[in-house]
C-alpha cells in the first residue's frame, strides 16, 4: 500500500506524525507541492519563501538520507496528486492539518473532495495544541494540553521508497514571480537553525529575555527568535515545549523566570492560531459586529497607507521600527503591537489593510497569530482593553539612548535626543508627522467609544468571549497597564524588604 505524505508547514522528519504512520505501514512517498497560485496571494512574500526553501533544502537531504527522497512539484495540489495517483495508485494521503489563510483552507477542502471522489483515504493530524471543530474555549484548555503533552515521535530509523521517480526541482522565487522585496538574506527557515537557537538561549543570551524582549534592539538578541523555523515547521511547538521544560531541570545560564517566560509564550502561540481554526473569517472580518459595521476600507494607495508603510510617517521610532522590519524581515512582538496600534487608532487606517503589508514583512507569518493579533492590537475584538500606544513614548521608554531610532533613520543622525522623537518640534524645516500628534490619540478614543456605546455591543462581546476568550481570566479582566503595575509594585515591595526598608 503505497502511503503518501504531503507536506506543507511541517518541514521535519522528527516529531512528524504522519512520516512516522506511514513509515510504519510500508512504503513511503514523500511529497511538497510548490504552489504558485499561494505565493501570488497578497500576504506572502519572497522573504517568506527564501525561509521556506532553506528548509526544504534541508528536509530533503535528511529523507535523502533516511531512504525516501523528497518528491518536489510545481502546480497545484489537486493536479499534482491525480497525475500521482494516475501513476502508481495511491491508498492513503497523510498530512497535518493546516490553519493558514482563507486560500489554504480552500485549498484542503479541494483536497478532502479529490480524495472522496478518488476513493483514497485522506488523514490528517493536528500539529500544535489546536483543535479542529470546536464551538467555544471550554475545552480547548484541556484538550490542547493533552495534544502538547504527547510523548515526541523519533524520527523513523528507515524510509521504504515508495517508487522511483524523478524527484523534481524546487523552483526558484523568480519563477513563482516573487519579486525582491528589501530582505535579501531574511532569518532561515531550518531545523539547525531552531536547535542551534534554542541552545544559545539557555546558554546565556535569554539572560535578559524578560527585560530586553520589548526593546527592538535589545531583543533582536535576547529573544528566542524561534518564529521562523516554528513557522515553516522545522521544529515542532512540542519540540521546543520539551526542550525548555527539560532546561527547567538542568543548572543552565538563565534565570528560570526567562524560560518560563519562553514557556508562556509557546502557550500563546497555540491559543491564537486557536482563534483563526475556530473563526476563519477573522481574516477578513471584524470579530466584533459592531467594529465591522464601523470599518472603513483603506486602499491600497493610500497616501497615509504609504507613508506608514515605508516608514515615512514623520514619527521617528514607528518608522524605524518599519524600516528595520523591511530590512530584516522581523520586529519584537512590543513594536509589531505598536506599529498596529499606531496604524489603525492614530492614523485611522483599516486593521486588514495594514495587516496585509505587515504579513508581507513577516518573515515569520503565522496567520493564525497574524490575523487574531491584529485584531486585538487594532480594537475589533470587544473583550479586550484597546491598546492606544503613542509612538512617540514607545521610543522615549524602550530606545531610551536613540541608537536603534539612529540606526534606521539616517537622517536623524544629528538631531539632539531630547528632540530625537518630535524632530518636527526643532524648527529646522523638519517634516511634520502626517497626523497632528495632539489630536490623533484623542480621536482614535473619541472613534472607539462610539463604536462601544453602541446598544447590544456588550452582549456581542459575551458571545466573542465565550467563542475565543481565555477560560484564565474574566471577560472584563483585561487590563494590561493595570496589571504591569500591580507586578511593579511587587517588585518594589520586594527589593525594600530585602533591605529592610520597611
Amino acid at each position: 500500500m503505497v502511503q503518501l505524505v504531503w507536506f506543507k508547514r511541517d518541514l521535519r522528519t522528527a516529531d512528524h506524525r504522519p512520516l512516522a504512520e506511514a513509515a510504519a505501514c510500508g512504503p513511503v512517498l514523500p511529497l511538497y507541492v510548490a504552489e504558485p497560485e499561494y505565493w501570488a496571494q497578497p500576504d506572502t512574500s519572497r522573504r517568506q519563501y527564501l525561509a521556506v526553501r532553506s528548509a526544504l533544502a534541508e528536509l530533503s537531504l535528511r529523507l535523502e538520507q533516511l531512504g525516501a527522497p523528497l518528491i518536489v512539484r510545481t502546480g497545484t495540489v489537486v493536479e499534482c496528486l491525480g497525475r500521482i495517483h494516475r501513476a502508481i495508485g495511491l491508498k492513503r494521503i497523510l498530512a497535518h492539518e493546516e490553519t493558514g489563510n482563507a486560500w489554504t483552507f480552500a485549498r484542503d477542502r479541494a483536497v478532502r473532495h479529490f480524495c472522496r471522489e478518488a476513493g483514497i483515504a485522506f488523514v490528517e493530524y493536528p500539529q500544535f495544541g489546536v483543535v479542529r471543530g470546536l464551538r467555544d474555549r471550554d475545552e480547548w484548555g484541556r484538550r490542547s494540553a493533552a495534544i502538547l503533552r504527547m510523548p515526541l515521535l523519533p524520527e523513523p530509523a528507515h524510509l521504504i521508497p515508495a517508487t522511483r521517480v524523478p524527484p523534481g526541482v524546487l523552483p526558484s522565487p523568480e519563477q513563482l514571480g516573487l519579486a525582491p522585496d528589501g530582505c535579501d538574506r531574511p532569518q532561515p527557515g531550518t531545523r539547525r537553525s531552531a536547535l542551534a537557537l534554542l541552545e544559545s538561549f539557555f546558554a546565556g543570551r535569554g539572560a535578559n529575555y524578560r527585560r530586553a524582549m520589548s526593546n527592538p534592539l535589545a531583543g533582536a538578541d535576547a529573544c528566542s527568535r524561534l518564529s521562523v523555523p516554528l513557522s515553516t515547521g522545522a521544529i515542532s511547538i512540542r519540540e521546543a515545549l520539551a526542550r525548555c521544560h527539560a532546561a527547567r531541570r538542568e543548572k543552565i545560564a538563565i534565570p528560570l523566570t526567562a524560560i518560563d517566560s519562553l514557556i508562556s509564550r509557546l502557550h500563546w502561540h497555540c491559543h491564537f492560531i486557536q482563534k483563526l481554526e475556530s473563526e476563519p473569517q477573522m481574516e477578513h472580518r471584524s470579530v466584533h459586529p459592531a467594529h465591522q459595521r464601523a470599518r472603513v476600507a483603506t486602499a491600497d494607495n493610500d497616501p497615509t497607507l504609504l507613508a506608514w508603510a515605508t516608514g515615512h510617517s514623520g514619527y521617528p521610532f514607528a518608522d524605524a521600527c518599519m524600516r528595520s522590519l523591511i530590512a530584516t524581515g522581523w520586529l519584537n512582538f512590543r513594536m509589531r503591537a505598536m506599529v498596529t496600534s499606531f496604524a489603525v487608532h492614530h492614523l485611522g487606517l483599516d486593521w486588514h489593510a495594514c495587516g496585509v503589508h505587515l504579513a508581507r514583512l513577516f518573515t515569520d507569518y503565522e496567520p493564525g497569530i497574524h490575523w487574531p493579533q491584529l485584531q486585538m492590537q487594532g480594537g475589533q475584538t470587544g473583550i479586550n482593553t484597546p491598546r492606544i500606544y503613542n509612538p512617540v513614548k514607545q521610543g522615549l521608554d524602550q530606545d531610551p539612548t536613540g541608537a536603534f531610532t539612529r540606526r534606521w533613520m539616517p537622517e536623524l543622525a544629528e538631531m539632539p535626543l531630547t528632540l530625537l522623537q518630535t524632530p518636527w518640534l526643532a524648527g529646522t524645516g523638519q517634516p511634520a508627522p502626517v497626523i497632528d500628534p495632539g489630536h490623533a490619540i484623542h480621536d482614535a478614543r473619541a472613534r472607539l467609544s462610539l463604536v462601544r456605546a453602541e446598544p447590544g455591543y456588550r452582549a456581542a462581546s459575551e458571545a466573542v468571549f465565550r467563542r475565543h476568550g481565555s477560560r484564565t481570566r474574566r471577560l472584563e479582566d483585561d487590563h494590561p497597564e493595570r496589571d504591569r503595575a500591580i507586578r511593579t509594585e511587587k517588585a518594589a515591595m520586594a527589593k525594600r524588604q530585602l533591605a529592610l526598608k520597611l
